[in-house]
């Protein structure tokens, strides 16, 4: 390790850079080509994160449900309030709209007012038969579709809330789109080439509002908005990023190659998720632009120290050598210390997060290898800086602001102290009012048309995002018995005084239906036949079951009738409710169905949703400490010292700590999405820490061991490039800020705030910390040999030892 890292290493690696500039650039360019050319294999996901791994028993039972019922999250509805619709010129555009829908391959059956059926008896074949509820040569008389409106508001109790509010007048037709397309590219192409067209044509034709939604539509329109958005967000990092870049260093030539550098590793980012096969998901998304907000800053210190090293002696050969020779350990241990902060996904047993972690671990490494490969090349090509480019180093502005820092350190560490102490307990009071949301679409873009349908069909029909319940009686037609449909009856009744959830379908009212039919279509009559009418209607119903094998309602129960289905709706706003409203429906379910005799499953997307949320706190947690442990352990090569990893945590962990009170105060709950912020902020900050560290290790052994006057060098080599990279991080991430998705809002806002807070903690408490707690380095016979040799040399030595390997 001391040879890998020492200068002798370093100067090797300048030498090559520097005498290779040809090949070094003909393999970056090559490697640029390669892997653009498997950009064509990058596509979407059309599935929704799945956080939790696949042999838990949530992931276990919720594809129990879909290999017995297939898939549940395949329904559309549209959906207007307008009293025109039974009218005869909007009636027949409507039903053209569905007759449309329903042509296309994509559509497996289409339950709307102009096909609705109605069960009518058939007493010579002992059947239920389906019949038309509309006759389509009467459409054209007003009077007699009011009728049909009346019918069905008040005759068919069985499609109230499925497809009509009685109170409010809602009505809504149900698409079932073909099961096998839903998690494909032909869903997304029908939605957005077939159904959307359709719709805007017939709103346009008679001017009524439609709304639509349904977890296919939602995840489409979703899906469109995050394509759209990876532009938006890598031409926003690029503009703002390459504004500060600038106006830090006023140089063109600087900016031009720091652009250069990290549109490269755009370009490498989506090629690598082309080789490896990885699917665009919401969070590797973010990671072209990741790679701009993390590249720049590195730009930044080498460029910076670059121009240090040059207003030293206004040699540009030993300059760029010196770079290399100067920094390199320190940038290889920032870089490596960011992507560990990712690469702690991986550890986690999740497809998502190991993918993600992956990448961003990668093109972390990429990026950093990129800089210290392309800008000593570039700038060994073009003329020295001259005065207006080496300015910022003594520009009044950032001096007096490092002056204050320094004098905080000097003359109030005490104050220091006590505000960290203040900002620890509000941060702990805050954490205790932090709530937990598992809700599918709190993140999705809430100034959109969809998202607004999605709350209209919460007010109208109780919510669009499926809860399902599967019990397996373990009896051929054991879910048709009569006391186990009471069962299922009376189940369904506790769902109902649930008030986050819909009015429930299953069995239980195909049963009703049955019951109503027998007694000629009385409403009166739409209930749970008793024992003695069992009987006479049991030989109608098995013919019906039998002969109705296109009937969507016949998903509702097994083929030999053992397993029934159970299917109600909540509203999403009430994801956060999940856990109470499974465990009241349990309590319900293990009395009514009480194991082994019977096997109860409650399941569905937004069950799995938030169980994953609360999976993906858990791993958060176990990643965090992997990433405090591993930074104590640099720490501690570095200086064999425990207070010294102490120093090095303390100012990393109070910024995470303020973040989470912040969350807790602002009612910012913890999702997928603001989980992600702590294991991306720390990763990142901790970088300031071991930069600051590194430098202060070297100062040490320029300075005679003295600690005062090492920490306050310290300041004057690493903290103009500490306090650019920090704002550099700050506005890059605030790039998120721009985001439809609240989640998106909400990392970067949270990554940027935790980033801010880091860097001070590093500017002031962590010197702070090393004054007070490190005086035993003023002892060098306490230091072991260095593992990292370059830091004890001073700019003399590296003199010496370049002249000798020469």
């Amino acid at each position: 390790m001391k040879k890998l890292l020492g200068i002798g290493f370093w100067e090797l690696i300048a030498r090559i850079i520097l005498r290779n500039r040809i090949v070094i650039l003909g393999s970056i360019i090559l490697i640029t080509v390669l892997l653009s050319l498997q950009w064509k294999n990058i596509r979407f996901t059309q599935t929704e994160a799945n956080l939790i791994p696949a042999d838990d028993k949530v992931n276990v039972d919720y594809q129990k449900f879909l290999d017995q019922f297939g898939e549940e999250g395949n329904l559309i509805v549209i959906a207007t309030k307008d009293n025109h619709l039974f009218t005869p010129k909007i009636y027949k555009a409507w039903s053209e709209l569905m007759t449309t829908i329903k042509s296309h391959k994509e559509v497996s059956l289409v339950v709307s007012v102009d096909n609705l059926q109605k069960l009518t008896k058939n007493d010579s074949l002992e059947t239920f038969e389906l019949k038309p509820l509309v006759d389509s040569s009467k459409v054209q008389d007003e009077n007699y579709l009011k009728a049909i409106k009346t019918e069905l508001f008040t005759r068919l109790p069985f499609y109230e809330g499925l497809l009509f509010n009685k109170k409010t007048g809602a009505v809504r037709s149900a698409i079932y789109l073909d099961k096998k397309i839903v998690n494909t590219k032909a869903r997304k192409d029908y939605v957005l080439n077939d159904l959307i067209p359709a719709i805007e044509k017939f709103e346009k034709a008679t001017k009524l509002d439609l709304h639509t939604s349904g977890m296919p539509y939602i995840r489409t329109l979703n899906a469109k908005t995050i394509i759209d958005e990876i532009g938006l967000f890598i031409g926003a990092a690029l503009l703002i990023t390459s504004l500060i870049f600038f106006y830090f260093f006023r140089s063109f030539r600087a900016t031009l190659i720091s652009m250069i550098v990290v549109m490269i590793g755009v370009m490498w980012s989506f090629g690598l998720m082309g080789l490896l096969g990885y699917e665009i998901t919401v969070l590797t998304a973010l990671v072209p632009t990741l790679v701009i907000v993390i590249g720049i800053p590195n730009c930044i210190f080498f460029i910076n120290k670059y121009h240090q090293e040059y207003h030293k002696h206004s040699n540009k050969a030993k300059a760029l050598q010196r770079v290399i020779t100067k920094t390199g350990t320190a940038t290889l241990m920032t870089n490596i210390t960011t992507a560990v902060g990712f690469a702690t996904f991986i550890a986690t047993n999740n497809v998502l997060l190991r993918e993600f972690g992956v990448v961003t671990t990668i093109n972390i490494l990429a990026i950093y290898l990129l800089s210290l490969l392309l800008i000593p090349i570039f700038f060994s090509y073009i003329p020295s800086p001259i005065p207006r480019h080496l300015g910022h180093l003594e520009r009044e502005s950032l001096t007096s602001f490092l002056k204050w820092i320094v004098n905080t350190v000097k003359y109030n560490r005490l104050g220091v102290y006590i505000t960290a102490i203040c900002l620890l307990i509000f941060g702990l009071i805050g954490i205790n009012k932090i709530r937990i949301s598992g809700s599918i679409i709190e993140d999705m873009p809430k100034k959109t048309d969809f998202f607004e349908d999605i709350r209209f069909f919460e007010k109208e029909f109780d919510g669009v995002m499926p809860l399902e319940i599967m019990i397996d009686t373990k009896r051929k037609n054991g879910a048709m018995k009569g006391s186990n449909l009471r069962r299922m009856e009376e189940l369904e009744q506790t769902i109902i005084d649930i008030p986050e959830l819909s009015k429930p379908l299953s069995i239980v009212n195909i049963a009703k239906s049955f019951n109503q039919a027998y007694y000629n279509g009385n409403p009166d009559f739409y209930a749970l036949p008793s024992s003695n009418e069992e009987m006479f209607l049991l030989p109608y119903i098995k013919n019906s079951i039998k002969n109705t094998k296109d009937n969507q309602l016949k998903s509702y129960i097994s083929s030999d009738g053992s397993v029934a289905r159970m299917t109600t709706f909540i509203k999403d706003e009430n994801g956060e409710k999940m856990d109470a409203i499974e465990a009241h429906i349990r309590n319900k379910v293990d009395k009514l169905f009480p194991s082994p005799r019977y096997e109860v499953i409650i399941t569905g997307k937004p069950s799995v949703f938030q169980k994953g949320t609360q999976y993906l706190l858990d791993n958060l947690l176990s990643s965090l400490l992997f990433a405090f442990f591993l930074t104590g352990a640099l720490v501690a090569i570095m200086f064999r010292s425990f207070k010294m990893v102490l120093v090095s945590i303390i100012p990393n962990l109070l910024p995470l700590i303020m973040t989470a009170g912040l969350m807790g105060f602002l009612n910012i709950p913890l999702k997928p999405s603001t989980l992600l912020v702590f294991g991306i902020a720390f990763g990142m900050s901790v970088d300031d820490t071991l930069r600051f560290l590194a430098q202060y290790r070297l100062e040490l052994s320029r300075n005679d061991w003295k600690i005062k006057k090492s920490v306050f060098a310290t300041f004057d080599d690493a903290g103009i490039s500490m306090f650019y990279t920090s704002i550099v991080l700050f506005f890059g991430f605030s790039v998120f800020m721009l985001s439809s998705f609240g989640g998106t809002v909400a990392l970067g806002g949270l990554v940027a705030l935790t980033l801010s807070f880091g860097m001070l903690s590093n500017l002031v408490l962590l010197p702070s910390l090393v004054l007070s707690l490190n005086k035993t380095l003023a002892n060098q016979q306490e230091l072991p040999e260095p593992t990292i040799d370059i830091l004890e040399h001073t700019d003399e030595e590296i003199d010496a030892l370049e002249k000798n390997n020469k």
